[in-house]
């Protein structure tokens, strides 16, 4: 299989360049008519995947959503990623995975293991048990052609204490980050790639300059636009000199559903925007 990097860029340019959380929240479930419950959940996810996954180049499922329903729930979000991948679209799962040593390597077995499953084109983790913990992470995804997303600076104000914290030589902890980041890309781009596969995770809301994206050489991923927030253009302030950003907003496009006309228009809306 290609490398993520590459299919990302490819599905960008075909599809509509958009990415759409599909975040079950109970109110959206009560909004669309169904139940909070597993059955509510399938019915949900399965509806907004069959209407999106045929147009809009990646979907995002957020594990928790599903994973508050219990072993049922994650049995859906297994049908859910299938049915996107199946449609076409590449799957981001929002898990927000970090650990270290053989834990951290159970975690990758989970979701970038061949046969797993929860096969995801890629995966967002978190670097904040210091970067070399997402090793094994790395060496699942590069080994499967998988992607990572690694959250740099978040939009959350709780994460300013942590991520906008110096280091010796001056530069914050997030953009750190995206050094590390960009270092591992460095290789991939070098023997040709168009796009590396490791991105980073940066908040639409977070403002111009908070962190450096020139020498990323890999895709930025940018939730917040919509219902956080975020706008068209704070978001083009946030990922200044970026190779390839990737906004993702879910409730701005679910609140449009259950009509699969309806999601699918609001999504180009917000491409369209963009």
């Amino acid at each position: 299989m290609a490398a993520f990097g590459a299919r990302l860029q490819r599905a960008v340019g075909e599809r509509i360049g958009l990415c759409v959380g599909i975040d079950p929240h109970p109110e959206l479930l009560e909004a669309w008519g169904y139940r909070d419950d597993v059955d509510g959940l399938r019915s949900f996810a399965l509806r907004a995947a069959a209407a999106l996954a045929q147009h809009v180049a990646v979907l995002k499922p957020q594990s928790a959503f599903f994973e508050r329903h219990g072993s049922r729930g994650v049995g859906v979000l297994e049908e859910t990623v299938a049915a996107c991948r199946d449609a076409g679209a590449l799957v981001v799962l929002d898990a927000k995975r970090g650990d270290i040593g053989s834990t951290a390597r159970a975690y990758a077995d989970a979701y970038l293991r061949p046969g797993c499953s929860l096969p995801a084109d890629a995966l967002t983790v978190s670097p904040y048990l210091g970067f070399g913990s997402l090793t094994p992470f790395v060496e699942a995804a590069g080994a499967v052609g998988a992607g990572l997303f690694v959250l740099a600076r978040t939009s959350n104000p709780e994460g300013v204490e942590v991520q906008d914290a110096r280091a010796a030589d001056g530069r914050t902890v997030a953009q750190l980050m995206v050094d590390h980041v960009a270092a591992l890309n460095a290789a991939e781009t070098a023997a040709g790639a168009p796009l590396g596969s490791l991105g980073v995770v940066v908040g639409g809301t977070v403002g111009p300059g908070a962190v450096d994206l020139s020498a990323l050489g890999g895709p930025v991923l940018v939730p917040g636009l919509g219902a956080q927030g975020a706008t068209a253009d704070d978001v083009a302030a946030a990922t200044s000199g970026a190779a390839l950003v990737l906004a993702s907003t879910s409730r701005d496009v679910l609140r449009a559903g259950p009509d699969a006309e309806a999601l699918v228009a609001r999504a180009q809306a917000v491409a369209a925007a963009l």
